[in-house]
């Protein structure tokens, strides 16, 4: 396999990730969390489970980004 940079899908969550920090830079500390927690681990997802030496393994982790 390639690198997870080369992925359209890992460059489309990451401009999502930019976009919701972007939207909720105003929200509360307790709410900003849970947001960019969550969007940021879309593309972490995607490049944990690249770097997977198994299919299988990379599958469950793109499910999981899902």
């Amino acid at each position: 396999m390639g690198n997870y940079k080369e992925l359209i899908v890992w460059h489309k969550s990451v401009d999502l990730v930019t976009e919701i920090y972007s939207y909720t830079k105003y929200f509360p500390k307790e709410e900003l969390y849970s947001f960019s927690r969550s969007s940021i681990s879309i593309p972490s997802n995607i490049a944990e489970g690249h770097s997977r030496r198994s299919q299988a393994d990379y599958i469950q982790f793109l499910k999981i980004a899902s």
